[in-house]
C-alpha cells in the first residue's frame, strides 16, 4: 500500500508541479482526488512532496508550487511539514506589488492565518493591493484581505507611515478608507463629521496637511517589478489611494484655511504626474481633491482651482476643474476668463512685488524677481542681515514656516500666470482699461509680470516705464482712458521698425519679459505655402520623442493621443480655436515597429514622425489615421459629408503664427535632431542622416530670432573677444580649440575637421561641476536653448580649464 500511495504522490507531481502548462480545472480536480484519501495516505503523499523540496534540485517555480501543494491536499490537516520554509516563502511576496503576477502564492496565505500566525504588514500590504486591483485575484484572497484591518494603513509610503505612527488618527484612518466612491455620498458625510466630531479640528486639519505633503514620495519599501508590471514603485498604493480619497474629503469639512488648499492643490499635481508605462499616478485622487476643492469656500480655493486650470492637462481631472470654476463664475455672473483674473491672489503682497513681515524683532522683505520671490532680512536696527535671524529660527518657526510657503506659491503662482498671459493672443482678450489696471498692472502679484510686457490702449502701443505707461517715444499716455480697451500687443501686422524699436527698449531698460513678446517669431505664410494651399510642411519629416511631445503639446492647449504599436486608430494632435472658430492639425504618426527597440515596454512608440499642419472650421468631423501610420481620412460615423481643409490664404495671420510657433517648439524640444546623446543616430543608426541635418542645418525662425539677438548680447558677454556670430553658428575661440556652436540644436563641431563634441545640458560641464554660467541679462525667459548656447559658450573659452572628464576627454583627445 505504502508504493501504491507514493506512486500516486509522484504521479500527482508530475500532473501539477511539474505539467508544462499549468491548467487550473485540471489542477484543481487532481486536488480534490487527493483529498479523498484516508488521513495517513495524505501525510505520506505530503511526505514525498517535502522530500522533493528538501532535495534542492528544482526551480524556484517548483519550489513554490510544491509548498502550495503542501496546503492544498493538507487541507485541515494540523503540523504540515515545511512550515518555516512556508512562512520564508510567503515573506519573500511582501515585495512583490500583487498576487496577480506572483503566482500559487494564495494558498500560502491562507495556510498562515488558518494555522494562526500573523501575517508580516509587508505581505498583508501584497493582499490588500492584490485585492484592491481585482485582476485574476481569487475572490477568497478578496474576502481575507477585508478581515486584516491592521495595520490599519499599507506600509511603504511615507505618508501613510507617519500617519499611522500615531494611534489616535487610526480611527480616521480607517474611516478614510472606506472612500470607495468619486463623490463622499450623504451618509458618507454624516460619518465623517461625526468622526470629527470626535477629534480636535484644527489638530486634524494640521495632520491631514503634513500627511499629504508626503505623498508621492519615494516608497521606504521598494517593490519588485514582475515581467509584465509598469513602474509601481511610482504609482500610488492602491489600497491606500481609497484612504487619500477619503482623507481630502475630510479636510472638505473642516474650515477652510490656506494650508489645506495649498495641499489639496499640491496632491492633484502629484497624483497626475505620469510613471512610466502607466500613465498618471492616481487620477482618482486628484479627481477627489478637486471634488474637495470645489466643495469649499474662499478667494484661497478659487485661486487654487484657477491655477489647477492652468496647470492640469489630464481629461478627466481638466474637466472637473473646468466645471467647478464655471459652477463659480455662473454664481457670481461672471465670465471664466473673469473668474480667473479675480481669483488671483496677492499672497501677502502690499504692493506691486512687494511685502514686508515683521517677524519678533526683525523684518522680512520679500520682493518679486522675475519669476520668482526672495527674501532678504533686516534687524530691529535696519541693518540688512544674510541669513535668517537666529531669534526668528528659534522662535517663531511657525511664522517662518508660512513665510517659505508664501514665497513657494508665488513663486508657483507666478509661473501659471505667465502661462495665462501667454495664451492670451489666442484668447482674444480685451479689457475695459479700469478694470485691466486693477486685475493686472496694478495687480499686487500679476503686476510683476504686467509691467514687463506691452499693451495697446486703444491701439497706441505703451509700456510701463518710471512709474506710469508711456508710449515707444518715452512720452507718458496722454489720451482719455475711461472708455478705453486694452489688448496685448503682438508682433504680427506691425512694422519691423517698429518690432525693433521695443526691442531696443526693453534693452536699454534692462527689462526681462516673462515670456517673448517683442521677440516673438513670427510665422508668414511663404510661397511653398500659398502653392500647396490648404497645408503647411513646413515642419514635416521631423522625429520627435512622443513623450515629451505628448506633455509639451498638452501644457500649450493641443489634445493629443499616445500613439501604441497595435491595430488602433488615432486622430492627429489638434488644437481647438474657439474664439475663432478654428481648429489646427499637426499629423503625426508613430515610427518603427520593433517592438521593445522602437516602443516602450506597454507598447507605446518611443518616437513619432511628422506631417502637416491644416486648419478646419471647429466642427468639422476629425481625421483619423492608422497609429502605425498611413493616410488620414475624415470620420464620417455620424453621416455628416467630409470637410475639406481651409485654405492657409484665410486663416488670420495671428492664428497661423500662433499655431506654427507651437509646432516649431514641438520639433525645436522633443526633436532627436538637439539632442546631443543622439550623434550615433539611435537604433541601427538609422536616424544619423536627420540627425545631422537638423543638428547642424538651416536655422527655423525661433533659431533665426535666436541668432538677431545674440548678435546684440554677445559684444557685452565678458568672453566678447572670443566670440562672433556668424551663419548658422555662434564661433567660440577656446585655448585648446575653435569651437561652433549651432544656434538651432545648441550642438557643438570643434577643430579640426568639425569634429563632434558632445556635452548634454544640466549635466556637470564647468570647472565648478554644477552646469549652470552666468550668461547676464536676456530679454525674455523661457528660451532654454540660448540658455544652453550661452552656457556652452562661456564653458568653452576657458577650456583649460574643464574638469569634466567626459568633456575634457573629447577636446584633448
Amino acid at each position: 500500500m505504502a508504493w501504491d500511495i507514493e506512486a500516486a504522490a509522484e504521479e500527482f507531481l508530475r500532473e501539477t508541479v511539474y505539467a508544462a502548462e499549468y491548467r487550473v480545472l485540471d489542477i484543481r480536480r487532481h486536488v480534490e482526488g487527493m483529498l479523498l484519501l484516508p488521513e495517513e495516505d495524505r501525510r505520506r503523499a505530503l511526505e514525498r512532496f517535502a522530500d522533493h523540496y528538501r532535495s534542492g534540485t528544482h526551480t524556484q517555480e517548483v519550489g513554490v508550487k510544491l509548498l502550495k501543494m503542501i496546503v492544498l491536499v493538507g487541507e485541515g490537516l494540523d503540523d504540515l511539514p515545511l512550515a518555516e520554509e512556508r512562512t520564508a516563502q510567503l515573506e519573500a511576496v511582501a515585495h512583490a506589488h500583487t498576487f496577480s503576477y506572483v503566482a500559487h502564492h494564495e494558498p500560502l496565505v491562507h495556510a498562515e492565518v488558518a494555522a494562526g500566525r500573523p501575517l508580516t504588514p509587508g505581505v498583508i500590504a501584497t493582499v490588500r493591493r492584490s485585492a484592491a486591483v481585482g485582476t485574476y485575484c481569487p475572490a477568497a484572497l478578496v474576502d481575507l484581505a477585508a478581515t486584516l484591518t491592521a495595520p490599519v494603513l499599507n506600509v511603504g509610503e511615507e505618508w501613510a507611515e507617519r500617519a499611522m505612527a500615531d494611534e489616535r488618527w487610526h480611527e480616521l484612518l480607517a474611516y478614510a478608507l472606506t472612500a470607495g466612491s468619486a463623490k463622499p455620498s450623504r451618509a458618507w458625510e454624516k460619518g465623517g463629521r461625526a468622526v470629527l466630531g470626535r477629534l480636535d479640528g484644527d489638530a486634524v486639519r494640521e495632520a491631514l496637511v503634513e500627511w499629504l505633503a508626503l505623498v508621492g514620495r519615494p516608497r521606504t519599501v521598494e517593490l519588485e517589478r514582475g515581467p509584465y508590471e509598469q513602474d509601481v514603485n511610482n504609482a500610488f498604493d492602491p489600497f491606500n489611494a481609497d484612504a487619500l480619497r477619503g482623507l481630502t474629503w475630510l479636510l472638505s469639512f473642516l474650515p477652510p484655511h490656506p494650508g489645506a488648499v495649498r495641499a489639496l492643490g499640491a496632491l492633484v499635481e502629484s497624483a497626475l504626474r505620469k510613471a512610466a508605462g502607466i500613465g498618471p499616478r492616481n487620477p482618482k485622487v486628484a479627481n477627489a481633491a478637486v471634488n474637495s476643492l470645489a466643495r469649499m469656500e474662499g478667494d484661497a480655493v478659487l485661486a487654487e482651482l484657477a491655477r489647477l486650470g492652468t496647470r492640469v492637462t489630464y481629461k478627466g481631472t481638466a474637466k472637473l476643474i473646468d466645471a467647478a470654476l464655471e459652477t463659480r463664475a455662473a454664481a457670481l455672473g461672471l465670465s471664466r476668463e473673469e473668474i480667473e483674473e479675480l481669483a488671483v491672489p496677492a499672497h501677502g503682497l502690499s504692493e506691486v512685488g512687494r511685502a514686508e513681515f515683521r517677524i519678533g524683532e526683525a523684518t522680512a522683505l520679500l520682493e518679486v524677481h522675475g519669476t520668482r520671490a526672495v527674501v532678504g532680512w533686516r534687524n530691529a536696527a535696519g541693518k540688512e542681515l544674510k541669513s535668517v535671524p537666529a531669534a526668528v529660527r528659534r522662535d517663531h518657526a511657525e511664522e517662518l514656516k508660512e513665510l517659505r510657503a508664501t514665497v513657494k506659491d508665488i513663486t508657483t503662482s507666478l509661473s501659471a500666470q505667465a502661462e495665462r498671459l501667454d495664451g492670451q493672443f489666442l484668447a482674444r482678450r480685451r479689457w475695459a482699461y479700469a478694470q485691466w489696471r486693477a486685475r493686472y498692472l496694478d495687480h499686487p502679484l500679476v503686476g510683476t509680470l504686467a509691467r514687463r510686457l506691452i499693451w495697446t490702449v486703444d491701439g497706441t502701443a505703451v509700456a510701463f516705464t518710471d512709474g506710469q505707461l508711456r508710449t515707444l517715444t518715452g512720452a507718458p499716455l496722454d489720451q482719455d482712458t475711461a472708455q478705453a480697451t486694452v489688448e496685448l500687443w503682438h508682433p504680427v501686422g506691425r512694422e519691423p521698425a517698429e518690432v525693433v524699436a521695443w526691442r531696443n527698449r526693453l534693452e536699454r531698460y534692462g527689462v526681462t519679459q516673462p515670456f517673448k513678446q517683442a521677440h516673438r517669431e513670427v510665422y508668414l505664410l511663404t510661397d511653398a505655402e500659398r502653392n500647396t494651399g490648404t497645408y503647411s510642411n513646413r515642419f514635416a519629416a521631423h522625429v520627435l520623442r512622443q513623450h515629451q511631445f505628448h506633455s509639451l503639446a498638452a501644457a500649450r492647449g493641443w489634445r493629443n493621443k499616445l500613439r501604441l504599436c497595435v491595430d488602433d486608430s488615432a486622430p492627429p494632435a489638434t488644437r481647438e480655436l474657439p474664439r475663432w472658430g478654428l481648429r489646427a492639425e499637426y499629423w503625426i504618426e508613430g515610427d518603427g515597429e520593433e517592438y521593445g527597440v522602437d516602443t516602450t515596454d506597454s507598447g507605446s512608440y518611443l518616437r513619432l514622425r511628422t506631417d502637416q499642419v491644416r486648419f478646419y472650421p471647429i466642427d468639422a468631423p476629425h481625421n483619423e489615421a492608422s497609429t502605425y501610420g498611413g493616410e488620414y481620412t475624415m470620420r464620417r460615423w455620424d453621416g455628416r459629408d467630409p470637410v475639406d481643409p481651409l485654405p492657409l490664404t484665410e486663416i488670420p495671420a495671428l492664428v497661423l503664427s500662433e499655431v506654427l510657433r507651437d509646432v516649431d517648439l514641438f520639433v525645436g524640444v522633443a526633436g532627436i535632431g538637439n539632442d546631443p546623446t543622439w550623434a550615433d543616430g539611435g537604433p541601427e543608426g538609422r536616424f544619423r542622416e536627420y540627425w545631422a541635418s537638423y543638428a547642424f542645418g538651416e536655422l527655423n525662425q525661433s533659431a533665426e530670432t535666436r541668432r538677431v539677438l545674440l548678435e546684440r548680447l554677445v559684444p557685452r558677454l565678458a568672453i566678447a573677444d572670443r566670440c562672433r556670430v556668424e551663419g548658422r553658428f555662434l564661433h567660440v575661440r577656446g585655448e585648446l580649440r575653435t569651437y561652433k556652436i549651432h544656434l538651432g540644436s545648441g550642438n557643438i563641431l570643434m577643430t579640426p575637421n568639425d569634429q563632434y563634441l558632445c556635452i548634454v545640458p544640466g549635466g556637470s560641464g564647468g570647472s565648478g561641476g554644477s552646469g549652470t554660467f552666468e550668461t547676464g541679462y536676456l530679454p525674455f525667459e523661457g528660451d532654454r536653448t540660448l540658455a544652453v548656447v550661452l552656457s556652452k559658450a562661456v564653458l568653452l573659452a576657458k577650456d583649460t580649464e574643464i574638469t569634466d572628464p567626459t568633456i575634457a576627454g573629447q577636446i584633448r583627445r
